[in-house]
């Protein structure tokens, strides 16, 4: 089994990426994997990747643009509809590659990219299946949900105090999406990817995912087949609004619930 660095071309972008190829002779099927919200590829995807290898995968990892090693700026902002169109180009280049089937790729994505999963496999046709973990599914009730009521008011005014500033040609303001003893940072430290981990996103990041619902677009799968993956005491994405969304979806359809918890940001 071989894995190789590579970089590819997305929306005039040069994206980090790396291709893991099986033992066995092409054209190899293959899953594109990617990250959740703030995450490097690093961060555990090629756990996943190995496993999928060893199963006769061919897998493709990529860095999100504005991160790691591919470029973009402002550095560490979250554009979800830049990201959602970063892996339809993700997918295209897959297409291209040598040993690989074209007409055999899937896309597999968690939390964040969880739900850019469910909105490409809404709105491409070359994508054959879809592997959505942990999704986040509404952008507006999750983002409540870190802030919280008490907070929301003071969080809309840092946004419009930053779009303002921006307007001024000020830097990008920032914050951190993980703080000393929250379940964000236990989680890293779990991982050991503390050298790793920028733990920072610009403020705009968590205003555009208040706008983000790929919900919206989970009837429109089918008949792609789909799997999703939650975590029955999930609070980073609510696993009760997850479980609503994938009643929506259509045939074919399957629901895999784990029981656990996955870390809850600190969004201020």
């Amino acid at each position: 089994m071989s894995v190789t660095e590579l970089r590819f071309t997305a929306n005039g972008l040069q994206l980090a990426g790396r291709l893991y190829l099986p033992d066995r002779a092409g054209p190899h099927p293959l899953v594109i994997l990617s990250h959740g919200f703030s995450a490097l590829m690093d961060m555990g995807l090629a756990d996943y990747a190995r496993v999928f290898q060893a199963a006769g995968l061919a897998c493709l990892t990529y860095e999100h643009r504005n991160f790691g090693a591919s470029e973009g700026s402002p550095r560490h902002e979250i554009d979800p509809w830049q990201q959602v169109a970063d892996m339809r180009e993700a997918l295209s280049y897959a297409r291209s590659l040598p040993d690989i089937n074209p007409e055999r790729i899937g896309l597999w994505g968690t939390s964040f990219a969880g739900g850019h999963v469910l909105v490409v496999g809404a709105l491409d046709r070359r994508v054959k299946c879809v592997v959505s973990q942990v999704p986040l599914v509404a952008g507006y009730d999750t983002l409540r949900s870190w802030v919280g009521d008490a907070h929301w008011d003071k969080m809309q005014a840092r946004f419009a105090e930053d779009r303002d500033a921006r307007y001024r040609g000020e830097a990008a303001r920032v914050t951190r999406p993980a703080r000393p003893g929250d379940q964000t940072s236990e989680w890293v430290s779990a991982i050991g990817a503390e050298a790793l981990y920028p733990n920072e996103i610009t403020q705009r990041s968590l205003e555009l995912l208040g706008s983000y619902e790929p919900a919206g677009f989970i009837a429109r799968i089918a008949p792609t087949p789909l799997l999703m993956i939650l975590a029955t005491e999930d609070t980073q994405t609510p696993y009760a609004g997850q479980r609503t969304a994938f009643e929506l979806a259509g045939e074919p359809r399957q629901l895999l619930l784990l029981n656990g918890r996955l870390p809850k940001p600190t969004a201020r």
